[in-house]
């Protein structure tokens, strides 16, 4: 039985963009020429940080995220991924975990703009 501690998250200096793994069989890949921003802030209890590319904005929630908005910065976050529940027992406190990844299309976030705008 392996007593690595469980990662949400990879860096690799050489990563040419960031994997992020939505379930086994759904993964998107978004390059870092593509990166325009992040945006770290409170929610609920946890944190939300918000990396906004050109064509999508991927939304990551749970703890600790400050150290992977710094690699983001670095362009050397390589995966993103969620922890299961039952893992998150596991997770040192102050170390960075994933509850959460939603991800939207620009497209959906036009249409959502313009429904908010009705």
């Amino acid at each position: 039985m392996s007593t690595k501690t469980p990662e949400c998250w990879e860096s690799d200096p050489n990563a040419a963009g960031v994997k992020i793994i939505l379930a086994p069989d759904d993964h998107l890949l978004m390059p870092f020429n593509q990166f325009i921003y992040a945006d770290l802030k409170p929610y609920g209890e946890h944190q939300q940080l918000r990396l906004v590319f050109v064509t999508h904005e991927v939304s990551v929630r749970g703890d600790a995220l400050e150290r992977i908005e710094t690699i983001m910065q670095r362009k050397h976050l390589s995966l993103l991924k969620t922890l299961p529940s039952h893992q998150w027992s596991l997770i040192d406190q102050g170390q960075p975990f994933i509850t959460e990844i939603v991800i939207l299309e620009k497209k959906d976030l036009s249409k959502r703009f313009e429904k908010n705008q009705e």
